[in-house]
């Protein structure tokens, strides 16, 4: 089941999206009343489908500045004979690809190098996108924010397997005998479909 199947979190994110816009651009002090009023009115729909209160929402909202757009997570494809690099992640126990959040002021390739080594402690080379993703087209868990999904084959340049803060082991899974994922951030079938384009030099990245 993809988020498109949850139409109260994109009411949510279409109320906030045009809160923000509101906010960013707006001068008049009754007109950016109305937007923090349609702020509260998307927190207060995420707060009756989530565990958070409506004023923490709100709160966590109000941090974005400027005009809405998608975040973008950056994950590495490594693969290791015909092993695929997973990191577990600390904040639920379960594996990932390794990535995160993309940085202000890195390129996509320089991001996934970066997330990659500091959480798997190995050195690698991004060589090839092999897909960009819409979470919501994607049977992820919902999720507060809009995400582009980035992801990069990488190659093995050095290093070794190692820990970080956000992950408490690094390992090599046959792709038909798989840990348990970190279903926000990695699904089943994604690895199965950057398994498949590994295979395929010549085919040309994947998107939504």
């Amino acid at each position: 089941m993809s988020e498109e199947k949850y139409p109260w979190l994109d009411l949510a994110r279409r109320i906030q999206s045009i809160a923000q816009a509101g906010l960013t651009f707006g001068t008049n002090e009754y007109d950016l009343e109305r937007y923090r009023e349609l702020r509260s009115i998307s927190a207060e729909i995420l707060a009756a489908h989530s565990n958070l209160s409506a004023n923490k929402l709100e709160w966590i909202l109000a941090q974005e500045e400027g005009y809405l757009t998608p975040k973008v997570d950056v994950r590495g494809v490594v693969f290791r004979d015909d092993r695929i690099l997973l990191v577990r992640e600390t904040i639920d126990g379960c594996w990932s690809l390794p990535g995160g959040w993309a940085d202000v002021g890195l390129s996509p390739r320089e991001v996934v190098e970066k997330e990659v080594r500091e959480e798997s402690g190995l050195q690698v080379e991004a060589v090839r996108l092999l897909a960009l993703f819409d979470k919501k087209c994607h049977p992820h868990p919902p999720d507060l924010f809009y995400i582009y999904k980035f992801f990069f084959l990488c190659e093995e340049r050095g290093g070794e397997l190692g820990t970080s803060l956000e992950t408490s082991a690094a390992a090599f899974f046959a792709v038909d005998n798989l840990p348990e994922l970190s279903l926000p951030r990695t699904l089943p079938s994604q690895i199965d479909i950057m398994a498949e384009m590994r295979m395929d030099p010549g085919r040309p990245a994947l998107f939504d």
